[in-house]
């Protein structure tokens, strides 16, 4: 709940402020060292952090690091990590290193604001191409994925079998999932209810064919028959009663309506792990991927990176840093400690081995699709969000839904 709470701050953070001076990340980094003055480099890494457990596992990995090498970290968790960046770019006094999420890279990459350092990740072929591509900008990878993870399909247990379904029936298509969940919808609880945002819309989107814009980012592909069939399916079902967008059943979002038993399945990323064990311990519940759709199984990839900042004195000693922090074993630290799903392709079956529970969210990732990175495009997502809304009531037909994101993505894409 953290992460999409962290991603709902960063969509409503405004853009401005950046520094687009001309020699952003072009020059040449410093020595490891600090410098070329030979004294140890003292760095400041800021983070969006989801609570104590992330904040102390990356005190605990940069002080690892900061050991070894003789240098000094602070880590400083950020109140409003956008802001605090555009305050840090325009001032020229940014931290040194900090998360960077897909919806402000691109943003934060055409302003000058990042040190590109891609050439120099170590294994970089092991970290999973969906992730890779969310922090590519003109064929450039600029930063290091740092975790990641897609939508699966989060299914109450308790509910699953009392309703006489065993695990043979976990929806392996939108009919299945469609009949499933109406078995499920009984005694005032929806069978699947997710937040009823672009997000998850997204993800079905892919499954059924299409998505907001195309693999380059450079056309708007909203409006066309595959994104209309898909919505016409959630459409269909949630007049039929079996889905619900979790506002209209009284509960914030995905994870409160499954954790609550207002819902019988939802629809949301890894963070809702954590959630539930902290808000409802008592839900018994199990993550499958999600069920394929006409375009084949899909989902949206969720992540974040480790952004240089182009004016950072101490590049080269960042970069050994995040290459200490993406390393195997470090992410495997990150993994026991608050839940990240790991960014490298290797630790897969590590991963799946060590939490099954959180096996479905790593699922996929291979062919996910990253988060559109257009700048201004968030707020064609919000008001999209609305044309959400406004068709769950039945105030809005998905052609006309379609048609509002078509025009208002044409809109910012013209402006590029």
């Amino acid at each position: 709940m953290a992460t999409a709470v962290a991603t709902a701050t960063l969509l409503a953070a405004c853009g401005s402020g950046f520094d687009d001076s001309d020699d952003g990340g072009s020059g040449e980094p410093s020595e490891a060292s600090g410098g070329d003055t030979g004294e140890p480099a003292s760095l400041t890494v800021m983070i969006g952090s989801s609570g104590e457990a992330e904040t102390v596992a990356v005190q605990e990995a940069t002080a690892r690091w900061a050991d070894e090498t003789g240098n000094e970290v602070e880590v400083i968790p950020a109140q409003d990590l956008v802001q605090q960046l555009q305050q840090g770019f325009a001032g020229g006094n940014p931290p040194d290193l900090f998360y960077v999420s897909p919806d402000r890279f691109r943003m934060f990459a055409e302003g000058g604001s990042l040190y590109p350092y891609g050439d120099q990740i170590e294994d970089a072929e092991d970290i999973y191409q969906s992730l890779r591509d969310a922090f590519t900008y003109e064929d450039e990878l600029y930063c290091a994925p740092k975790d990641g993870g897609v939508h699966a399909l989060v299914i109450d247990t308790e509910a699953w079998a009392a309703a006489g379904l065993t695990e043979a029936d976990y929806p392996q298509d939108w009919d299945q999932l469609a009949s499933v969940a109406q078995t499920l919808t009984a005694d005032g609880r929806v069978g699947l209810a997710f937040t009823g945002d672009y997000n998850p819309v997204g993800s079905f989107m892919l499954a059924g064919g299409g998505f907001f814009v195309n693999d380059d980012q450079t056309e708007v592909t909203a409006d066309t028959p595959e994104n209309l069939a898909t919505l016409e399916y959630l459409e269909q079902n949630m007049d039929a009663g079996s889905f619900a967008f979790a506002p209209n059943i009284d509960a914030a979002w995905g994870g409160e309506a499954l954790g609550s038993g207002k819902s019988a399945m939802t629809i949301e990323g890894a963070w809702i792990v954590g959630a539930l064990q902290n808000d409802f311990p008592d839900r018994q519940w199990t993550a499958v991927p999600m069920p394929a759709g006409p375009g084949g199984q899909a989902s949206t990839a969720f992540t974040n990176c480790w952004g240089i900042a182009a004016d950072s004195e101490n590049q080269a000693a960042a970069v050994d840093l995040v290459n200490f922090l993406i390393a195997p074993e470090e992410q495997q630290a990150f993994a026991e400690a608050f839940g990240p799903i790991p960014s490298r392709a290797g630790l897969a079956d590590w991963n799946a081995e060590t939490f099954p529970e959180k096996a479905a969210f790593a699922e996929g990732m291979e062919t996910a699709r990253s988060q559109v990175a257009v700048p201004g495009f968030e707020s064609v997502l919000a008001d999209f969000n609305t044309q959400l809304e406004g068709m769950a009531a039945g105030t809005v037909t998905p052609e006309q839904a379609l048609q509002a994101l078509q025009t208002n993505g044409e809109a910012v894409l013209t402006q590029e």
